[in-house]
């Protein structure tokens, strides 16, 4: 909603079309989750993080599992490590990822349950 015009509005008061506009996030965060939700539209990192959700795996079991190879998900990796979806840890030369916390495992569960209605 602009503030220099002054929109008519079919159902709502002025007043209750500040509050609506007042109660939106910040402009940034709500890019922010849209880039958030861009990440799920590539099915191989879905599947990446169905896999995960189950239990932390090594780089060579996920390629394995998917079918993909290293480069291929090492590229995938990276993306779902840079928003914050996955973590790693190093043990010997073994890389082993793991969803980054509960809010990524509880965002993929509620999407399938929602698409599964």
């Amino acid at each position: 909603m602009k503030k220099n015009t002054s929109p008519v509005f079919l159902h709502l008061t002025a007043a209750q079309a500040r509050r609506l506009w007042s109660a939106q996030p910040a402009e940034e965060a709500l890019f922010d989750l849209a880039d958030l939700y861009k990440i799920f539209a590539d099915s191989t990192r879905v599947r990446i993080l169905s896999l995960l959700l189950e239990q932390e795996l090594c780089v060579l079991d996920l390629a394995a599992l998917l079918d993909v190879s290293q480069s291929a998900l090492s590229h995938q990796l990276r993306i779902l490590k840079q928003s914050k979806l996955v973590k790693s840890r190093r043990e010997g030369k073994t890389i082993f990822y793991s969803l980054a916390d509960g809010h990524v495992a509880s965002i993929f569960k509620q999407g399938l349950d929602h698409v599964r209605e």
